[in-house]
């Protein structure tokens, strides 16, 4: 089943729910959401990026966001 993308107001929800140590839920099927990973080398810019990237089994929308500042990648 595909949907529509997350609202922005969605999106915010899942962020929202993941920074402040809960188990985020998909804000649509209200399930958990699986949590990945996505590593990011410096690529000589002095940082290195840490993504979480927020997936709904059921319909399969994410959210992708930086795991130390919480905003959009």
């Amino acid at each position: 089943m595909t949907e529509r993308p997350f609202t922005p107001e969605e999106e915010q929800e899942v962020r929202a729910a993941r920074l402040a140590g809960r188990t985020a839920s998909c804000p649509r099927c209200a399930v958990p959401m699986r949590e990945r990973s996505i590593g990011g080398g410096s690529f000589g810019l002095g940082y290195a990026r840490h993504r979480t990237w927020l997936l709904c089994p059921v319909c399969r929308n994410s959210v992708i966001f930086d795991a130390e500042r919480g905003t959009r990648t």
